[in-house]
């Protein structure tokens, strides 16, 4: 692979430094520790043990965080504190995350106590949460009943069990005849569909004999799901439970045997009496899973089901097919089905374009790819490839100067967010800064990204512009974090640094702590193993599971073990790219039986999350490298020549 170097693109230091005299101009208590916050750190963590005692409330009185002491001594306090008191601590701290959650705390502590007058007192509708909902809508059966029902009915239409905290909720509920046999019925067969066996004990006992029938054909139906053929038209008292049942059995009957499943539901559907949603579930199922495994003996039944229960997920998966069988007058047949939304998406654009290239239609075919180069996407970018014009980047940006800066650094949320960080507690600072910028004014949220810029906080720009919806405000959305760890690395491994930022920028949205469900670590989310692989192959020690965090170590493997993909499909980074999100055992397998067009394979890939991600990073480099030619994308490219014209098959593998 040819040694390349990135220098000349990369913005020079101005943002680093603007910082750095930013954070110089700040008052004092702003840049620097400010007396008292040692004091307040210590009567945080005193109040979370409730250490009343070791408290010094005068080194803390009118600290900016004092609020956070406040709250936990109030909590103490509960169920026994006035509901007064809960609403004037909410009201005072109405622009911070501790309203809300001193409501919270509230509503369980009084739920709990059965004090539901207090609870309605604090409350300000709907809570979240199962156990908070039960509680409020407990509260409310004496005041608006029927409100409390249909809340409390929809918590029991659930197929696993729920806490203790809604049993006097239900208790009532079926005294007043809102939760009859028929509600348990139909949530005996969520449990079912949900594997919960000792839900499905407890619920079936509180069956009367007028549904053994029920129970009796539930019972055949769950040793074998063919016989759902076989079962009464009408069960239960009226013939009520029916439909539930038929949805529960179809539901995973479609999973285990889909061909087999939709031979019985063409037998059975025609003399049921099925709500209508039931009928129009057990259809979206089993057309989805006939598209998504391929079972060639449904296509005709699932086509002429589709037009009458065509939902977007479902036309993407039927285009999708038409395109793996290069059936292009199916691909234009199926993107015009689509809704206008759906349809105009410059992903959809691109393959009518495509289709309509196919078939010989040139002029159409350029309208279509000319709607599609307008958006910011990986298709848009493939479209404006197609007609030989720049990328469209709609890039957006409004600009401060340090005086207003200041001003925004005395807004209250700002001067928290700062004191948070400044005695370790990053969680709750980011509680408060995403919650301010999901609150204010667009204007606002704009001035709260400006500062997080200079401030060098990365993952906090990000998040303020995914929660304010500032879609296209790039030099934000794609800040050019860990610039020279990335520089160096990249250029260490002859890797495009852009393509680095922009695995990093999709992996963690520049936070450098985060760990995944899944055990993946830090910017570039390495498993532990992966690292430890990684770190042998080049010589240095196993960092760990928390030395992976940090930022240089974790940019320095995650860039190396990037080199390795590349260099398994001889320097493809579609390819590379996926096999770093799906791993490449899995993309080796994808090659072995990929159509050869570089859009074909994308599009090809089977996992939503690794076809998503392919074309984000991809289109995130091209962000990345035009923002450093200062929003100017020629002589940017999403692909290389060899990348557009190499076929997508085995041959990319290269010798193991």
């Amino acid at each position: 692979m040819q040694r390349r170097r990135y220098f000349h693109h990369l913005p020079p230091l101005r943002s680093m430094l603007m910082a750095l005299a930013f954070a110089l101009a700040l008052p004092q208590n702003a840049a620097l520790a400010a007396p008292d916050d040692q004091a307040m750190k210590d009567a945080l963590n005193a109040a979370r043990k409730q250490q009343w005692e070791r408290i010094d409330q005068s080194a803390i009185q009118g600290h900016v965080l004092e609020g956070y002491v406040e709250y936990h001594r109030l909590k103490s306090r509960l169920p026994q504190a006035a509901p007064a008191e809960i609403k004037t601590f909410i009201e005072r701290h109405a622009d911070s995350p501790l309203a809300q959650w001193m409501r919270g705390q509230a509503i369980s502590a009084y739920g709990e106590a059965r004090q539901y007058a207090s609870l309605l007192a604090v409350s300000d509708g709907k809570p979240s949460g199962a156990e908070r909902q039960c509680y409020y809508y407990t509260a409310l059966l004496d005041r608006d009943y029927q409100t409390a029902a249909q809340g409390g009915r929809r918590l029991w239409q659930y197929g696993h069990s729920r806490p203790e905290a809604c049993d006097p909720l239900f208790n009532r509920l079926k005294q007043h005849g809102a939760i009859g046999p028929l509600e348990v019925w139909e949530r005996l067969m969520l449990a079912w569909q949900s594997g919960e066996s000792g839900l499905m004990s407890y619920l079936g006992r509180q069956l009367g004999a007028g549904w053994q029938d029920g129970l009796d054909s539930l019972a055949q139906v769950r040793q074998d799901y063919s016989a759902i053929i076989r079962v009464p038209a009408r069960i239960g008292p009226q013939g009520r439970g029916t439909s539930a049942l038929v949805a529960a059995a179809m539901h995973g009957y479609t999973r285990a045997d889909t061909q087999e499943a939709l031979d019985a539901w063409q037998r059975i559907s025609p003399r049921l009496e099925i709500a209508a949603e039931d009928r129009r579930e057990i259809e979206h199922d089993l057309i989805l899973y006939s598209l998504v495994r391929n079972v060639g003996e449904n296509r005709v039944w699932a086509d002429q089901a589709l037009s009458r229960n065509g939902d977007a997920d479902l036309l993407e998966l039927r285009v999708r097919a038409a395109l793996g069988e290069r059936d292009w007058q199916g691909v234009i047949d199926w993107v015009h089905r689509m809704e206008d939304d759906q349809r105009r998406e410059a992903r959809w654009q691109y393959w009518l374009g495509r289709a309509l290239g196919q078939l010989g239609d040139a002029i159409t075919a350029e309208k279509a790819y000319r709607v599609a180069a307008g958006e910011r996407d990986f298709y848009g970018f493939a479209a404006a490839d197609r007609l030989g014009q720049p990328y469209a980047l709609n890039l957006r940006q409004d600009s401060y100067n340090e005086a207003y800066r200041q001003r925004i650094a005395r807004w209250p949320v700002v001067e928290r967010t700062e004191a948070l960080m400044r005695i370790g507690e990053v969680g709750l600072a980011n509680s408060e800064w995403y919650a301010a910028s999901a609150r204010l004014a667009d204007q606002d949220v704009k001035a709260l990204a400006d500062y997080a810029e200079s401030r060098g906080w990365y993952a906090k720009l990000v998040q303020t512009t995914i929660a304010g919806k500032l879609w296209d405000a790039l030099a934000w959305r794609f800040p050019a974090a860990y610039r020279e760890q990335f520089l160096h690395w990249g250029n260490a491994n002859s890797i495009d640094p852009y393509l680095l930022m922009a695995i990093s920028r999709r992996e963690s949205a520049y936070n450098p702590t985060v760990i995944s469900p899944a055990g993946a670590r830090g910017l570039m989310q390495l498993m532990p193993g992966t690292a430890t692989l990684v770190s042998r192959k080049i010589g240095v020690a196993d960092p760990g599971p928390y030395g992976v965090l940090q930022p240089e170590v974790n940019i320095r493997l995650g860039s190396r073990y990037f080199k390795d993909m590349l260099e398994r499909y001889r320097g493809n980074r579609l390819a590379a790219t996926a096999a770093y999100n799906a791993g490449p055992g899995r993309v080796d397998r994808w090659l072995k039986e990929a159509p050869r067009e570089f859009d074909l394979f994308v599009e090809s890939i089977p996992f939503r999350e690794t076809r998503q991600y392919v074309q984000a990073v991809l289109a995130y480099r091209v962000i990345f490298e035009s923002l450093a030619q200062g929003g100017d994308t020629r002589n940017v490219a999403l692909l290389t020549p060899t990348e557009q014209r190499v076929d997508y098959d085995a041959s990319l593998l290269a010798r193991q």
